[in-house]
């Protein structure tokens, strides 16, 4: 495929400046194939704060279960990812994408912890794709549980791996914007563990502070952009509780975002179409505690917050019959949480991970086959509250 290098300018602010080199930056089919040069984008960060940078965002959307998958993108059910699907995600209104990213699978043997460059540069594909479209990004590091282990004596056994991945990560970035964010973790835990979802021990939370650090550390030290740019680091398993927040530590430094995840509350959001739990009161008091204990902890102390995954699973089991009284609980739902949220000032990112019908977490809202909504009043309740 012929290489050839154009300029494009994207409306994200006057001061931006892209530089791209590919066969095709918006090129919406890849069918497993790069181009023979990656789009690179080089552009000037703003001079916002972390705090200032949240305040710009309005609602996001999850690629779950994709560049996640453990066994390659397609490996979990779900196509593979177009340009045109997140156009699709960006015309409905989502101004954020977080990109779940699993990266272990992809060192090359024996050489350093090196990561597969053709993975990279497939990432940097998908990232960029949010990008075009003037979203924020969130690229993390997901399902690493099974190497990264936030107990203190193990932590010497990983850290190179770990310190050496977000050094090629933040490397590879490194001229991006401030439309681009690292998350370090996802759901950090032991699982299995003691307290595995509620904010794990003591000596867990304090090696989740070294290892949020370490990770803050390391892509502070690649310079340029990577020194101011906004940085997410989430409790022991992204948990919203006393004991998951009490002794978390936030590095002080202007440009750091708590990642937080709060399917608030559990009965409801995971309880699926045979087994209503309706919207009620008890409901609402749960969402107004968990806004209240984030406030608690963060807001009130001028700390930024993105609730990176939340969501509520499909209650209906044919989307044709929509509109749908049992659908309307989620409606009801998502008028409350987002409400709650917009007041607070934090940012909400739905787990889509592409499941609708049939068993299991059915957190599916986006028909990536047909670039279509499987809950279209659903998406209008949320961009109602932010338009």
């Amino acid at each position: 495929m012929k290489s050839v290098k154009k300029f494009t300018a994207i409306l994200l602010s006057v001061s931006m400046l892209f530089v791209l080199s590919s066969c095709n930056p918006n090129n919406a089919e890849t069918d497993g194939e790069l181009d023979s040069e990656t789009v690179s984008y080089s552009e000037a960060m703003r001079g916002l704060s972390a705090k200032e940078l949240v305040a710009e965002m309005k609602t996001g959307w999850n690629l779950g279960n994709t560049l996640d998958a453990n066994e390659g993108e397609t490996s979990w059910g779900n196509p593979e990812t177009t340009h045109e699907m997140i156009d699709e995600v960006a015309k409905a209104g989502f101004d954020v994408l977080r990109i779940p990213t699993t990266w272990e699978q992809h060192f090359l043997e024996g050489d350093d912890y090196k990561i597969d460059p053709e993975w990279m540069a497939r990432v940097t594909e998908v990232v960029n794709y949010g990008i075009d479209n003037g979203m924020y990004v969130i690229l993390n590091c997901h399902h690493e549980t099974n190497w990264i282990k936030p107990v203190t004596s193990e932590l010497d056994s990983f850290m190179p791996k770990f310190t050496s991945m977000w050094k090629q990560i933040a490397e590879n970035f490194a001229e991006y914007g401030d439309h681009l964010l690292f998350e370090g973790l996802n759901e950090p835990r032991i699982i299995g563990g003691e307290n595995e979802w509620g904010g794990g021990t003591e000596d867990g939370r304090k090696a989740l502070n070294t290892l949020n650090k370490a990770f803050v550390d390391t892509v502070r030290a690649t310079g340029g952009n990577n020194e101011t740019r906004a940085l997410l680091i989430p409790s022991f398993a992204a948990a919203v509780t006393d004991t998951a927040l009490g002794d978390f530590e936030v590095p002080d430094d202007p440009n750091m975002i708590v990642s937080l995840h709060a399917y608030t509350p559990f009965d409801f959001t995971f309880s699926d179409g045979k087994n209503i739990f309706g919207y009620d009161d008890s409901v609402g008091s749960s969402i107004d505690w968990l806004f209240g204990t984030i406030d608690k902890y963060f807001t009130s102390k001028d700390i930024p917050v993105i609730i990176t995954e939340y969501g509520s699973v499909n209650k209906i089991e044919n989307f044709a019959e929509i509109p749908n009284p049992r659908y309307a609980e989620n409606v009801k739902w998502v008028n409350k949480y987002l409400g709650r949220a917009k007041e607070s000032g934090i940012p909400c990112v739905w787990w889509d991970n592409g499941s609708h019908f049939g068993s299991g977490e059915l957190f599916g809202i986006f028909n990536r086959e047909e670039l279509s909504w499987y809950t279209p009043d659903l998406i209008d309740a949320i961009m109602k509250i932010y338009n």
